[in-house]
């Protein structure tokens, strides 16, 4: 049975162009896979804190020496990760805030982007990402219009993302994004065609 983990950003539940996206594309996910389940996680509704100085220390502390506080600080950690490891597929929404990623997104990524876990080195000593096989979808919303505008220089969401999830192993990281939502309607209604017409057609390539 497939499993696609869901993690979504956005501090807004009912209007949420990226949320919106994001419900298409496991609408289509499921199409594609009759059998799966979907394990959602509300960064909004159920935000995760700030790593602290324990959980650090954890995670650069061998498995051996972990002491109990240690632990504690570590398992949440530990039960994100398993969550990515689980899935077959990953699903993120998330505006983008400030040119960058929401801030209760970038807690949830500095819980399993986590040394010997999620990344290590290989036995020629270089980094290699530890969490393979899966694909990450990303679902965006950008107030003004980005692409294809002097703006696209300042969009640090997009490849910020890539490269982290590259890093811990991703191979397959596809975006689908709605810009322009508080500028200008009549481009924001074709981006989220554009979208959505994206969606369907990699799904549709799935099914096929």
């Amino acid at each position: 049975m497939p499993n696609l983990l869901r993690i979504d950003a956005s501090a807004r539940q009912n209007e949420s162009h990226s949320r919106a996206l994001a419900d298409e594309l496991q609408s289509q996910w499921l199409m594609a896979h009759p059998d799966g389940k979907v394990l959602r996680r509300d960064l909004a509704k159920n935000p995760i804190g700030p790593i602290e100085n324990d959980t650090i220390v954890g995670y650069y502390t061998p498995e051996e020496a972990m002491t109990n506080p240690l632990r504690d600080a570590t398992a949440l950690s530990d039960e994100l990760i398993s969550e990515l490891n689980n899935a077959d597929a990953l699903l993120i929404s998330t505006p983008m805030y400030n040119f960058t990623v929401p801030a209760v997104l970038k807690a949830w990524i500095d819980q399993v982007v986590r040394i010997h876990k999620t990344f290590g080195f290989s036995d020629d000593g270089n980094l290699q990402g530890l969490v393979k096989g899966k694909p990450a979808y990303i679902t965006i919303a950008i107030g003004a219009q980005f692409s294809g505008t002097p703006l696209a220089s300042m969009d640090f969401l997009r490849p910020y993302l890539k490269s982290l999830l590259s890093f811990i192993g991703f191979e397959q990281v596809e975006f689908f994004s709605t810009e322009s939502t508080t500028m200008d309607e009549k481009q924001m209604v074709l981006n989220r065609e554009n979208a959505l017409a994206e969606i369907a057609e990699l799904f549709s390539a799935e099914v096929a």
